[in-house]
């Protein structure tokens, strides 16, 4: 992962990927200009809204989706209330149990008669019914980093007539991801992605589209944002460009290099790495593997004890529902492992080199 580790500045004892991206070293000089231009009384906003739709492309080729099925956005929950007010009155919506409250609560705030019914995320496919309107479910799980059956719940859904809501928050720029299996996927990209936080994305197939109504329409959502200010905004525009939210300027100047660099990767050395790593480190720790390869690792950790120690040695990492949460992304190697197992006490693992000798290489 040498060339994709070059371009960030840090990384070393930082396993939060899974909390919050390091910005590369193109998106913080990107940031740097941006902000020097603002302070010297010569904001960019042609530059900016550049970016955005720079941002847009990058993402599209990432998650292999048409441009036109791209909406931008800055929050989960909010892209997700989205289409929580476009359910059917009295419409039931099947969730997996214990997955992020930006993806499941907009759904148990509607009203109408909407029905949240949840179910384990193994067992999710099974629990689709003809009754099923919706199927949401995060990709990789935030607080176990269990990796779903996408391809098996879509499935199931297709043969129950059921619509699919996926996020990809915590799988995207790791994991390779097809977004056309889904009828709608959000993403809020300042976590695997490294953009700055505030900068999201909704796909949605131009089906399910027609389905949706833009109830967040504003002026960046007309087909001409800049003869969209006034009134009732004019007309909107005839793709996914219709659910945008006026974007924070900023955070997408940032964003526009970081996914490009994530569109150039290689997705499929960037999984093999990070689980490489995750799998090593699981190895360390005496877990079990994963059916479906995770670069997020947890193990039960009711007290913190477990995160206290990774703590004082100077390891970021992260605690979730009473487990310890470490994350390997392209900026982390197997010094990161090493180090965190012997944080944790591992010592003497066949297939670890000792300790001393790491440091001594840093």
């Amino acid at each position: 992962m040498t060339s994709l580790a070059s371009h960030f500045a840090g990384g070393r004892d930082y396993l939060a990927a899974c909390t919050l991206g390091l910005p590369s070293r193109t998106t913080a000089a990107a940031v740097r200009a941006d902000l020097a231009a603002a302070a010297s009384g010569h904001p960019d906003v042609a530059a900016a809204t550049r970016a955005v739709e720079e941002a847009r492309a990058s993402y599209a080729r990432i998650v292999h989706v048409p441009l036109s099925d791209v909406a931008i956005g800055s929050q989960t929950s909010v892209m997700v209330s989205l289409i929580a007010a476009s359910a059917p009155d009295g419409a039931e919506v099947l969730c997996a149990e214990g997955d992020f409250s930006s993806l499941v609560a907009p759904f148990a705030r509607v009203g109408r008669g909407v029905r949240l019914r949840t179910a384990p995320l193994q067992e999710l496919a099974a629990a689709i019914s003809a009754d099923t309107w919706l199927v949401a479910f995060s990709l990789v799980q935030s607080a176990t980093g269990e990796v779903a059956d996408a391809a098996g719940i879509a499935a199931a859904a297709a043969r129950a007539g059921t619509r699919t809501l996926c996020d990809l928050t915590q799988a995207t720029g790791w994991l390779p991801v097809d977004a056309t299996l889904f009828d709608a996927t959000v993403c809020h990209a300042y976590k695997w992605l490294c953009c700055p936080r505030g900068v999201g994305f909704l796909t949605v197939s131009p089906e399910f589209a027609r389905e949706i109504r833009p109830v967040q329409a504003g002026w960046y959502s007309g087909d001409d944002p800049w003869a969209s200010c006034y009134g009732t905004g004019g007309v909107l525009a005839s793709d996914a460009r219709r659910f945008d939210v006026s974007p924070a300027w900023q955070a997408f100047v940032g964003a526009a290099p970081a996914l490009a660099l994530f569109a150039d990767a290689d997705i499929t050395a960037s999984y093999e790495h990070v689980t490489r790593l995750a799998a090593r480190f699981r190895d360390g720790l005496g877990l079990a593997q994963p059916h479906r390869p995770s670069a997020i690792v947890t193990w039960p950790d009711a007290t913190g004890e477990a995160l206290a120690q990774l703590t004082a040695h100077g390891i970021t990492a992260s605690g979730r529902a009473g487990r310890a949460r470490v994350a390997f992304h392209v900026f982390n190697d197997e010094i990161d492992v090493d180090r965190a197992l012997h944080a944790l006490g591992v010592r003497g693992h066949a297939d670890l080199a000792p300790f001393d000798a790491l440091v001594y290489a840093i």
